[in-house]
C-alpha cells in the first residue's frame, strides 16, 4: 500500500480524527466523557504538550491513528515512549497499516533519544497480540490498576 502516507495530527484533522478516537474507544468498550475526548484533541494539537499523534491516510480518508508520548525513566537518559492508542479502521485492517504506524513511532522514537517503546493491550486482543508478537518481544511484567 504504497499509497498509505502516515503523518502528524494537524489542527485542522479533528473531523478525521474523532471517528478514529471513537473507533478506538468502541473496540475497548469504553466511553469517555465529550470533555475529555475534546481534551485528548487539544493536547495532540498543542506542540508544547508530550502526547502526539499520527494518523495513517489514503488520500482524504483517514485509516488509522497511534498516539504516543515520551516520559522520562529512572533507567535510563533518554526517557521512554509509550504507545498509548493505536486503532486501523476494520475495513482497512490486514493492509500493514499498524505495523506501519508502528514502525513511525518506532524511529520517532529513535530520533527523540528514548531508551525504550513500549505499549500494552488487553488479553483478548489476539488479532493486535499477533502483529505485537512479530514487531517487539512481550515483556514479563503484569501490571495492577487503581482506578482514581
Amino acid at each position: 500500500m504504497s499509497d498509505i502516507v502516515i503523518r502528524p495530527v494537524a489542527a485542522q484533522e479533528r473531523r478525521q480524527w474523532e471517528p478514529l478516537w471513537l473507533g478506538y474507544l468502541a473496540f475497548y468498550e469504553k466511553t469517555v466523557p465529550d470533555a475529555v475526548t475534546d481534551f485528548t484533541w487539544q493536547r495532540l494539537v498543542d506542540p508544547a504538550h508530550p502526547i502526539e499523534g499520527l494518523i495513517a491516510w489514503q488520500g482524504d480518508v483517514a485509516l488509522g491513528l497511534v498516539q504516543y508520548l515520551l516520559h522520562p525513566s529512572t533507567w535510563n537518559r533518554g526517557g521512554n515512549v509509550y504507545l498509548q492508542d493505536l486503532f486501523v479502521q476494520p475495513q482497512a485492517r490486514g493492509k500493514r497499516i499498524g505495523r506501519r504506524l508502528i514502525a513511525a513511532v518506532t524511529e520517532i522514537s529513535r530520533a527523540k533519544g528514548a531508551g525504550m517503546l513500549y505499549w500494552q493491550t488487553e488479553e483478548f486482543n489476539g488479532t493486535a497480540r499477533r502483529l505485537y508478537e512479530r514487531v517487539a518481544k512481550r515483556a514479563p511484567f503484569v501490571r495492577y490498576n487503581i482506578e482514581l
